[in-house]
């Protein structure tokens, strides 16, 4: 056993739990796929700067979560907080808004890093799936990013989670509702740091979560009472689309997520079997990101998934996930011919798309057979001296336990055959 333990706050995928993540991240991104969406990777850091003015200095993720480091060259730089920021700054660099082809569409997948108090649904070190539609300024795209996301949550089998949404208007009406707030919070008992806020980022206050604020928000101004008729019909529009798809929504006015840039449409995934952690995920539109990070206007929207509360939302409903098998056969072989023969078999089976396993170590038949139960393994490949004297394995299911003599070169037949 080693002396060195993951960071605090950090965890490792092994298996079998890390079977549940590759899942959980395949059902959140196939819609994506099936919608047009193409995959993009970023790296891992970036500049401290495209943070700083994408998410926003008044952020708790800029002032006080982010991991930052300063090369031997003197670049300062960010472990991502969010990806976002990231993968605009990708397909700007790119050029892919020159492309013609509006709404570039695209959808990743990674970890990112934030440094937080770590408690059960909150890691410094956490996985995302997240999708951006940039270049379009269009009900339907927000409409069809939350449906993709209402989607995959649905394929996964949850069921008890719920879609908060809200409008934060755009720049015609936000500055009016902004004044109106100020004025509202500098009246309120508030710490220096809070009241900073209300400086830079009023709307950030309504997203605190501590109850000696809460309490005095009772009757604060809501944005949904300053909507110009522009965001308000757009707003409407959303909630048709939603409406029409099937797709059921709860109007919640003191939405504002945790990051700056968003404007008009934003929304949130919650389940309450997760307790104080309970977003799982969420988003919204961010028509003026481009221009913050210096690029030109490209009206946008898009939302990030938690994958590790994703997976705490399925225990937290009792969901087993129905897994494919991690193999499908074990071979046991006895003796040094028998070895090499089943070695053969099973690079066939592989290269087939069969699951395939070996007893490596020499072991004697009944360690090997432990090992194959242990595996998984819907069938058992034996073979010993005799039978390779009869070009023969033994082929035995381990759920029935009924054993017959296969010809060698056809056990990848007989076993396709039988896995189909």
């Amino acid at each position: 056993m080693t002396s060195f333990k993951a960071p605090k706050g950090t965890y490792d995928l092994i298996p079998p739990r890390s079977a549940d993540y590759l899942a959980v991240r395949e059902a959140l991104s196939a819609p994506l796929r099936r919608a047009g969406y193409g995959y993009t990777e970023t790296p891992g850091f970036e500049q401290v700067e495209l943070f700083a003015r994408g998410v926003g200095e008044s952020t708790d993720i800029v002032t006080k979560e982010m991991y930052t480091l300063t090369t031997k060259g003197g670049d300062e730089l960010a472990l991502r907080p969010e990806g976002t920021a990231s993968v605009l700054r990708a397909a700007l660099e790119a050029s892919l808004h020159k492309s013609g082809n509006l709404p570039v569409k695209l959808w990743y997948s990674g970890s990112y890093y934030r440094y937080e108090r770590p408690q059960k649904g909150r890691y410094r070190h956490f996985s995302q799936v997240g999708a951006e539609a940039i270049g379009a300024e269009d009900p339907s795209l927000d409409a069809e990013l939350v449906i993709l996301a209402h989607d995959a949550y649905r394929s996964l089998g949850l069921r008890d989670f719920r879609i908060l949404l809200n409008s934060l208007g755009d720049k015609e009406c936000r500055p009016v509702y902004r004044a109106a707030l100020q004025e509202f919070l500098r009246r309120l008992d508030l710490d220096e740091d809070t009241r900073r806020r209300v400086e830079i980022n009023p709307l950030r206050v309504l997203d605190d979560k501590r109850e000696s604020v809460q309490r005095q928000l009772t009757d604060v101004p809501m944005m949904r009472d300053h909507l110009c008729e522009a965001c308000k019909s757009y707003h409407e529009q959303v909630r048709e689309l939603l409406t029409s798809a099937g797709v059921s929504y709860e109007d919640d006015p003191r939405l504002v997520r945790g990051l700056d840039y968003y404007t008009r449409t934003t929304f949130e995934f919650v389940h309450d079997g997760l307790g104080s952690q309970s977003a799982v995920g969420g988003g919204g539109r961010y028509d003026g990101l481009s221009e913050m990070i210096g690029g030109p206007a490209l009206p946008s929207v898009g939302w990030a998934l938690g994958v590790d509360r994703t997976v705490l939302a399925l225990r937290a409903e009792g969901i087993e996930l129905e897994l494919p098998a991690a193999t499908d056969v074990f071979a046991v072989p006895i003796g040094d011919e028998a070895r090499r023969a089943l070695f053969r078999v099973v690079t066939e089976l592989r290269r087939d798309g069969v699951a395939a396993d070996f007893a490596y170590g020499g072991k004697g038949m009944k360690n090997a057979m432990k090992s194959a139960d242990r595996s998984g393994a819907r069938f058992a490949l034996l073979a010993g001296e005799r039978d390779l004297a009869q070009g023969v394995a033994q082929l035995k299911d381990l759920h029935s336990g009924e054993q017959t003599a296969v010809p060698l070169d056809r056990v990848v037949a007989e076993v396709a055959g039988k896995l189909r």
